[in-house]
């Protein structure tokens, strides 16, 4: 799991508190995290046939977990692995063992 973007939490925690709706709306679009995760797990992704924009549209269906994750309700590893996991779920069944055996 890359390591948890702490100041990305924190920042984002800020405003979500000071601009509900902002913060809000930061959190749906997802890309506050998921540029971050696209760096780390992309190429693995892309050969395995998933795109940026498929990426993120899985992300921003998390973006609940993400929510939880800025308010601590949610520790970092939870967030990750579970978004991994759904990930892996809507990857071709041949394509998600080989991204598992690369991760793994």
């Amino acid at each position: 799991m890359p390591d948890e973007p702490t100041e990305v939490k924190a920042e984002t925690r800020a405003l979500l508190e000071d601009s509900p709706e902002e913060g809000g709306r930061i959190i749906v679009d997802a890309a506050f995290v998921s540029d971050l995760l696209w760096v780390k797990w992309g190429a693995d992704l892309q050969r395995a046939g998933m795109g940026y924009g498929r990426f993120l549209e899985i992300s921003r269906g998390y973006a609940g977990e993400f929510r939880l994750w800025v308010v601590g309700e949610r520790p970092w590893d939870h967030c990750a692995a579970g978004l991994a996991g759904r990930l892996l779920r809507r990857l071709p069944a041949r394509q998600a063992t080989i991204l598992g055996e690369v991760n793994g």
